[in-house]
């Protein structure tokens, strides 16, 4: 009896040890697989979510910017726009004729130096003008072209001396700066001069422009006719402060408060757009062509724009490689389309 208590007694057996523990270890080899599993699933699924993220922004901004191309806020000027600023040759967003205005890798963009610093485009990529006027900030109550002064039905705090405005009416629409504004009796004032960069090279808004002489071409804007702040914008692909490349978009702004004129400056959109291709549109063809051979860029009338978006450093799957997705919009400009 003592002896079979004391085969009831004893422990495991080396082998049944070795046993337990192999199988131990194939659990933990399976959950730490299923783990690894979850986890490359969950860091390639944020890496689909930041590059789907970044291309639908950089989408809905750029066809914001596309839509408005070559608008003055009225609906029947039929195209009819003075331009009385100054350097339109020199300043890309004071050419109200390229509204529109796309480059192809190998063309130069006057709005942006090609080269390798922060900021700066990158070779071989597309990029993009785009003037139009922007919201609508007052309107006029009365107008005295020989005195170039009109005075608002309210006060804005959007404009300012120096200001580069779009004047829209029935008739037709005009670009001016403003030389003046007194927000006490509501005056804004459009004279010549060169207080600020690029100034008017005459007063008068009529239409056609007449830079002859300092009246110009003399017309009276009627009562509440419109008043909306020039836009000016330039997207292209830009080397970022990290060392890789963003979608950048430069936008006209006053240098500084009380400055004297205006300038473009870049800011940095979507991270990790790493290439812009662009296509246009252009009346009667009936295909996209590139940049280089648009002959005429009044009749282009869409832009097809492709973007090539890259997941960050933290999301990168397979090797540590991101995952590089392109995507592909097309845009039309909105009062070119009739």
């Amino acid at each position: 009896m003592a002896s079979s208590a004391h085969f009831r007694e004893r422990g495991l057996t080396l082998v049944e040890l070795l046993v337990a523990m192999l199988i131990g270890l194939f659990l933990i080899v399976g959950m730490g697989s299923i783990f690894l599993m979850n986890q490359q699933t969950y860091r390639t699924s944020s890496a689909l979510a930041n590059v789907e993220d970044g291309s639908r922004i950089a989408f809905e901004l750029m066809a914001r910017d596309i839509r408005s191309a070559g608008s003055t806020g009225c609906d029947s000027t039929s195209g009819r726009v003075a331009n009385v600023l100054n350097d339109q040759s020199i300043d890309w967003w004071a050419n109200w004729n390229n509204a529109l205005r796309g480059y192809g890798g190998s063309q130069a963009d006057p709005a942006v130096a090609t080269g390798s610093g922060v900021g700066q485009r990158v070779a071989n990529t597309d990029s993009i003008e785009i003037v139009g006027a922007g919201n609508s900030l007052a309107s006029i109550a009365k107008h005295d072209p020989n005195a170039a002064s009109m005075q608002l039905n309210a006060v804005t705090p959007a404009l300012y001396p120096g200001a580069i405005i779009v004047i829209c009416s029935p008739d037709h629409a005009a670009i001016t700066q403003v030389s003046s504004y007194n927000s006490s009796n509501v005056t804004l004032v459009h004279n010549t001069g060169n207080t600020f960069s690029p100034g008017n090279c005459s007063k008068g808004l009529g239409y056609p422009t007449d830079c002859t002489t300092t009246n110009g071409n003399s017309y009276a804007f009627t009562p509440n006719s419109s008043i909306s702040m020039l836009s000016a914008t330039d997207w292209y692909i830009g080397n970022n402060p990290v060392g890789g490349r963003s979608l950048y978009r430069i936008a006209l702004a006053q240098i500084t408060s009380g400055g004297t004129g205006m300038a473009a400056q870049a800011q940095e959109i979507v991270r990790n757009v790493t290439d812009m291709q662009i296509t246009y549109l252009q009346r009667p063809n009936t295909s996209f062509i590139d940049a280089s051979a648009v002959t005429d860029w009044g009749p282009v009338i869409a832009a097809h724009v492709q973007l090539q978006v890259e997941s960050g450093p933290n999301t990168s799957t397979n090797g540590n490689q991101p995952i590089i997705r392109t995507f592909e919009a097309t845009t039309t400009v909105r009062n070119r389309t009739n």
